[in-house]
């Protein structure tokens, strides 16, 4: 199926970042977040791991026309910025600020009107408002919300109990988090419960959603010590999941920690591995990463990207109310392995550069290589990528498309990919006519190029941020959109 959209320019692109954890930020400050919680957290000595960020460059069209990646729905970085700035009360380190899931975060009302596949898709292109010689493109994916009851679910929680849970910030925090998960559970629904810590354990056996105290009462009587057996959770998970699969229903873990494994298979390669031999057992995984001074967010983050999966970080019970209500439905992916290839017309695109997504490049031919995993999108859920673009001064860009996107994704119980398309013109329009869409996705973009000090921020300012942001109309019904305005403000002061 073809869309033809009429629309506007902006060049971005990608390159492969490092592997290798480094240890990167530890706050020996106290921190107190009087907004949410009200949980007084002390850091645990040592350090968070975060992989290294390479900023995608930008591309001569000449030499490369077609640009490759995988979505990311994941959050996680967006909360952990917030952690920086409100509890720590500092700016994050620069390789924990990953535009696309800054971008990504925030739900956008993106209208679904697809009736033949369970993704749709919208464009532009306009102004780039941090570079008015360049233009921009934004890229929007909505998955397909799920009309009537739900299907029913078999979930295991994976909850990590080691020594190193013990703060506030962290085991405690989880189960309030899964208690309240456990309040919107079906009674088809199953779940249970696995710990980790020297090694794994079952806590309670699948059970039905039926029996809601059972439920609450394992997870209440939880409590932490040892060592972090990773590895021996995550494979007993996967037996339990296996041993209750539902046939076209939902299947999925869902693993709290703060990734501190140091027992067994431990380094983040070889949790990568043991994730990727999991991934096509028709079972899906939510990682949530929690606390300071010993996360382990480079790890968490990749197993999620290779075990079809989402990261989400929880730094206060407002974050655990969003994972486990507001955004409840992402729990049911609707499409998986979703890629989109990007063929930048030359006429009119002399460079482009893809603005975050640094670890979901592609290489050209893994586009249509059903093999090569990709990102997964849940139900209602709105994926968004940008790319600035260096347009040519062709006089006739209106009448040729400025790129063409295509599109592959896989039905969640299959192993064959489905194309779809989208082009896109240029109209020529400035940054102040395009789409509320376009106004606040490109001011996350910013504010994340700001943190990050990037070479490619332009002109931008904080100020300038709010600007476009306030020049956006978009709902806020939880609050999430107005906070972000606050985060932008604490940045400056920062």
């Amino acid at each position: 199926m073809k869309k033809i959209l009429t629309l506007f320019i902006l060049p971005i692109f990608l390159i492969g970042c490092s592997s290798e954890n480094e240890g990167l930020y530890y706050s020996n400050e106290a921190s107190f977040d009087a907004n949410t919680t009200g949980n007084y957290y002390e850091p645990i000595a040592g350090g968070d791991n975060y992989n290294e960020i390479v900023e995608n460059p930008f591309i001569n069209t000449a030499d490369e026309h077609i640009s490759t990646f995988s979505i990311d729905a994941d959050g996680a970085s967006y909360a952990n910025v917030r952690r920086f700035l409100q509890q720590d009360n500092q700016l994050p380190v620069k390789d924990a600020v990953r535009t696309e899931e800054l971008i990504n975060y925030f739900d956008l009302d993106y209208e679904f009107n697809e009736a033949q596949h369970p993704i749709d898709l919208n464009g532009e292109v306009s102004e780039c408002p941090w570079n008015e010689d360049n233009k921009l493109i934004r890229i929007g994916i909505k998955g397909e919300p799920i009309a009537g009851e739900l299907p029913p679910s078999n979930f295991v929680f994976l909850i990590d109990v080691s020594g190193s849970m013990s703060s506030a910030d962290k085991l405690e925090l989880l189960k309030e988090g899964f208690n309240l998960f456990v309040d919107e559970m079906d009674a088809a629904d199953r779940v249970a419960i696995v710990t980790y810590a020297g090694s794994a354990g079952v806590v309670l056996q699948s059970t039905p959603g039926t029996q809601k105290q059972i439920i609450r009462n394992a997870i209440n009587g939880l409590g932490s010590g040892g060592s972090t057996a990773g590895a021996e959770g995550i494979i007993t998970a996967y037996e339990i999941a296996q041993a209750n699969l539902i046939p076209d229903g939902n299947n999925r873990i869902i693993i709290g920690t703060d990734g501190d494994f140091n027992v067994g298979p431990s380094s983040q390669d070889e949790l990568v591995e043991l994730i990727e031999e999991k991934r096509d057992l028709g079972i899906f995984i939510t990682v949530l990463g929690v606390g300071r001074g010993n996360l382990n967010d480079g790890a968490l983050e990749q197993i999620a990207n290779n075990g079809n999966g989402t990261y989400e970080y929880i730094d206060n019970l407002k974050q655990l109310q969003k994972v486990f209500i507001y955004d409840y439905d992402k729990f049911y992916t609707v499409a998986k392995d979703v890629k989109v290839q990007v063929e930048f017309n030359p006429a009119n695109v002399e460079a482009y550069r893809l603005i975050g997504y640094e670890n979901r490049v592609l290489e050209n031919e893994d586009f249509e290589d059903d093999t090569k995993d990709a990102g997964e999108i849940g139900a209602n859920q709105n994926i968004t990528a940008l790319y600035e673009i260096v347009p040519t001064g062709n006089v006739d860009f209106r009448t040729v498309p400025t790129f063409a996107i295509d599109f592959r994704y896989k039905e969640p119980d299959s192993d064959v990919s489905v194309p779809l398309n989208l082009e896109i013109y240029d109209e020529g329009n400035v940054f102040a006519q395009s789409t509320d869409f376009m106004k606040f996705t490109a001011s996350v973009a910013s504010f994340s190029l700001l943190l990050r000090d990037s070479e490619y921020k332009g002109t931008s300012s904080y100020n300038d941020v709010i600007q476009w942001l306030d020049a956006s109309n978009l709902s806020d019904p939880h609050g999430f959109k107005q906070e972000f305005r606050l985060l932008i403000q604490k940045a400056e002061s920062l």
